[in-house]
């Protein structure tokens, strides 16, 4: 197996930081809105530490901010990462075959890290782009959780600042490059359009899994690539013609 070019691996390593530093960033956020639940700096601080999910983390601070209790927030949180389970099945191969290693790229595994990595095709750049990504998030997230729960006064609504905006436009800018036929449109744009549908009507996360749902559906119908594979009529005429 050929070793990835130099070009291939500065590629991975800029991938990563990119998204590394504006999602990051959005840990602030995290740290402040915690605080504001309810939640003191040493239990925000340990939950960024050992969850390390930030849509599981965001959904349990909201069911609790919002005055559900402790086994309901855990449920929510618990729901959404059911996600990264799905993710470290894919990432095994690709992390190494070894146990230990593993067991360490276990707590990096999340919606980050998992797609820089798979943005390339050389198996050694993706995985630097995994630990790359993943370390640096996870350095990032936990020292701005910090800064954002000993700050939350003082930030006021972190919102305001961009940064949630700043962290989706980041995985966005990953995401793009990969829509490059009518069946990966179709199912980013399904799975989009339910989301956003049923955020008003139901509990912080439900519609995440509910746009998973759609898409793994959508994705594994794969109707629009099969139409898409079908010769046009005359088609075959033409290829004996030549």
């Amino acid at each position: 197996m050929s070793s990835p070019s130099p070009s291939e691996r500065r590629g991975a390593w800029r991938q990563g930081i990119a998204v590394a530093l504006p999602t990051s960033a959005y840990g602030v956020s995290f740290g402040a809105l915690a605080t504001a639940s309810g939640l003191d700096v040493w239990q925000t601080c340990v939950l960024s530490l050992l969850m390390f999910s930030g849509g599981s983390q965001f959904a349990f601070i909201g069911v609790l901010g919002s005055g559900g209790g402790g086994p309901a927030a855990i449920a929510s949180a618990a729901l959404l990462g059911v996600r990264n389970a799905v993710y470290a099945a894919r990432m095994n191969p690709i992390v190494g075959r070894t146990w230990p290693r593993r067991l360490a790229a276990a707590q990096f595994t999340i919606d980050e890290s998992t797609a820089v990595s798979l943005a390339h095709e050389d198996p050694a750049a993706r995985r630097i782009g995994f630990w790359v990504t993943g370390l640096g998030i996870f350095i990032g997230w936990n020292l701005a959780t910090l800064a954002g729960a000993l700050l939350g006064d003082v930030l006021g609504d972190v919102r305001a600042y961009g940064l949630d905006a700043a962290a989706a436009a980041a995985f966005l800018a990953l995401l793009w490059p990969r829509l490059r036929s009518r069946q990966a449109v179709a199912v980013g744009a399904a799975a989009a359009v339910v989301a956003a549908v049923a955020t008003p009507w139901l509990a912080p996360g439900v519609p995440v899994l509910l746009a998973a749902v759609v898409a793994v559906v959508v994705g594994w119908t794969n109707w629009l690539g099969r139409r898409a594979a079908q010769p046009a009529p005359g088609d075959a005429g033409s290829e004996a013609a030549g």
